[in-house]
């Protein structure tokens, strides 16, 4: 899936975390986001495993990795888990982190609940979680309205999605900022289509977006007086929808102590359409002495 990395499945009190490792040397988290895999990196990581141990999962409910029933099970805390057990498994105490999308709030979360863990964070094109949610604009709600389709009662999103997988999902892709299919890598998207056409996969995605109104918010809310306290890279897309509705590094101002910020171009998807732009933004970042 990864060029040069071993891949392998770690039980997380049972809950299967598909992962792939490469690469040697200081430990280095890559997370994926909806709707796709730890292929997302396919680009990034090989270049990023020389003179590191890079490690890319499947979030839980994505991929490869368990697609647990209950929505609770969902919550950005309870994927975040998965990923300190996995490295605690894999024998690393402390770690940079770098998150796209739902991995970004994932890694967010980690940051938050876990911060004597965390060396960096990076988070890519999104703004906090409560903050999305809690000060909505229309412009947001519309460009952004598969957070509440999916997030509705089971089956009718899956019943929906499940008549052409393919169709609602590179929807998706297209959207946010403004891509083409022949923006993304034909055997990254392959990847996306074998995932996505999973019943279960589709279920776990929607779950995702579920977990988010009904605990993530809540969660959110009760730490809105803590900061992420190791140095933090939030990068975004250019031509997004995020830039075009927020000022994104002011979202994020007052939410960590030791703040970067930077642009990527593209839209939303960047690390796909535009990865040797996101690879040197990461390196700038990662290697900053």
């Amino acid at each position: 899936m990864i060029s040069g990395f071993s891949e392998a499945i770690f039980n997380n009190d049972g809950v299967d975390v598909a992962y792939g490792a490469g690469g040697d040397g200081a430990p280095l988290v890559l997370l994926h986001g909806f709707p796709q895999t730890r292929a997302m990196w396919a680009h990034i990581a090989p270049a990023l495993a020389q003179g590191r141990r890079v490690i890319c999962p499947d979030l839980r409910g994505y991929g490869k990795s368990g697609k647990p029933a209950d929505v609770a099970d969902y919550s950005f805390r309870a994927m975040g888990g998965d990923i300190l057990a996995l490295m605690d498994h894999l024998g690393h105490d402390r770690f940079d982190l770098v998150g796209h999308d739902r991995g970004a709030r994932t890694a967010h979360r980690i940051a938050l609940d876990a911060p004597a863990r965390v060396n960096s964070l990076t988070v890519m094109d999104i703004i906090p979680t409560h903050m999305l949610l809690t000060q909505l604009s229309y412009q947001v709600a519309k460009a952004y309205y598969h957070w509440f389709f999916l997030a509705q009662p089971e089956p009718f999103p899956e019943t929906m999605i499940g008549a052409d997988p393919d169709f609602y999902y590179h929807s998706c892709l297209l959207g946010w900022g403004g891509a083409t299919l022949e923006d993304f890598d034909p055997a990254q998207l392959a990847a996306y289509r074998a995932s996505w056409r999973d019943h279960d996969t589709i279920r776990g995605m929607c779950n995702d977006y579920r977990a988010a109104i009904q605990y993530d918010l809540a969660l959110d809310g009760a730490d809105l007086d803590r900061r992420v306290t190791c140095p933090t890279l939030v990068l975004y897309g250019a031509d997004g929808a995020m830039a075009r509705a927020y000022d994104v590094p002011a979202t994020w101002a007052d939410r960590c102590t030791d703040l970067r910020t930077g642009t990527v171009p593209g839209g939303h998807f960047f690390p796909d359409t535009a990865p040797q732009d996101t690879l040197a933004a990461l390196r700038a970042f990662l290697d900053r002495g």
